[in-house]
């Protein structure tokens, strides 16, 4: 059970007493919230819940039994659903909308719009907000992470240089222009791997396993042959334009896995294609 109440996360709290207008869950340190009556259905005084804790229209904290798309300090690629002067609205999963204040938006946004925004605690409101101003929020302490590491990543934006990553919701990374070799949009999810941790706190990020064998590489090219008559007319000679498009992997990642294919007895390779052996 939650020691004390944390708003915009999930909470462990005690069935304490019911009222006309809900159940009053209380935490180990004594601190009560209201359960709104349409969530308590079946509750029995003394047992415990899962909830998750924000503020209503009135700005009472309150708990409910739904589940948003987001917590506190984390990202998602949310709707924008409604707009005001001071502000938009997102779509987070619960009655009460997500708001996103004007002056934390980056770029205007419009009832319609896709947005990747980080939920933070505004300490003047002392409300959850959205914000794309989220940089001071990350973290830059990378000591505990280590070079090759699976990592889950969320696409933040686009760059000259390639794609802003956001590191299992703490770090800032790059995946390099020259090293995407599929479609990425903001607000995809990937699991990943550290290349590299710079001096600057930011981390170079590989959607390939680093150092890690060629098996995806090599099932990919078996399943391309046995879905085209078990051959086709590319091979390591082959133009890297046209390797990309059908395998969506670098000359180099592609020549290597069709070696290992031919080291293994499992295709030959001729000047006119590649040919999967029987």
């Amino acid at each position: 059970m939650n020691e004390h109440l944390e708003l915009g996360k999930i909470n462990t709290l005690k069935v304490e007493r019911r009222e006309n207008q809900g159940v009053y869950l209380e935490s180990n340190d004594g601190k009560e919230v209201l359960l709104p009556f349409k969530y308590t259905e079946g509750l029995e005084i003394g047992s415990q819940i899962k909830v998750f804790l924000y503020t209503d229209s009135e700005d009472r904290l309150v708990a409910t039994t739904d589940v948003p798309y987001a917590y506190l300090d984390s990202f998602y690629l949310f709707d924008v659903i409604d707009s005001i002067k001071e502000g938009v609205f997102l779509d987070w999963g619960l009655d009460k909308d997500l708001f996103f204040p004007l002056n934390l938006q980056k770029e205007t946004l419009r009832v319609g719009d896709k947005t990747l925004a980080y939920v933070a605690y505004d300490d003047r409101t002392h409300r959850l907000v959205a914000t794309h101003k989220y940089s001071k929020y990350l973290d830059n302490q990378t000591q505990k992470l280590k070079n090759h590491q699976e990592v889950k990543c969320i696409v933040a934006r686009e760059t000259p240089m390639g794609f802003s990553v956001i590191v299992e919701d703490k770090y800032e990374g790059m995946i390099f222009k020259n090293e995407v070799f599929e479609e990425l949009d903001i607000g995809d999810k990937r699991t990943a791997y550290i290349k590299n941790k710079r001096d600057d706190g930011k981390l170079d990020i590989s959607l390939r396993k680093i150092g890690g064998d060629t098996s995806s590489d090599k099932d990919k090219i078996l399943n391309y042959l046995k879905a085209n008559a078990n051959k086709m007319p590319i091979n390591t000679k082959s133009d890297a334009e046209l390797i990309l498009k059908e395998f969506s992997m670098s000359k180099k990642m592609f020549k290597k896995a069709l070696n290992a294919l031919k080291d293994a007895g499992k295709i030959e390779i001729k000047e006119n294609g590649t040919f999967l052996n029987q």
